[in-house]
């Protein structure tokens, strides 16, 4: 992820995780509207230290690594698990080995 310091960037971050679950429709979702509600409320005022504004911007930082580790938990999961069984040489190429071949060719004929 990029600089997500600041309250706009993690917003934008927010978004686009919605925008991927959700589809193009995304910007008429419930979730959508709540998490630009709640932006607007704990945005940044002119007191020097505001400690709701941190914890809002900490919590949505952490929903933001939330939505983010679970679609790459999914991606990850449909790439190794998403086909079923498969081969002994399919399964030894994935931690990048290769079965050792019989003497006299590729099987022993009786």
């Amino acid at each position: 992820m990029a600089s997500l310091s600041s309250p706009l960037n993690i917003c934008r971050g927010i978004l686009k995780e919605l925008r991927f679950v959700q589809g193009p429709a995304y910007n008429q979702s419930p979730a959508y509207k709540y998490v630009l509600e709640q932006f607007r409320k704990n945005k940044v005022t002119g007191e020097r230290l505001c400690r709701a504004q941190r914890e809002a911007h900490h919590a949505a930082h952490t929903y933001l690594c939330l939505l983010a580790s679970t679609r790459s938990h999914l991606a990850l999961h449909n790439l190794y698990h998403g086909k079923g069984e498969c081969s002994a040489e399919e399964a030894a190429g994935l931690v990048g080995l290769r079965l050792p071949t019989q003497p006299g060719g590729k099987g022993w004929e009786k």
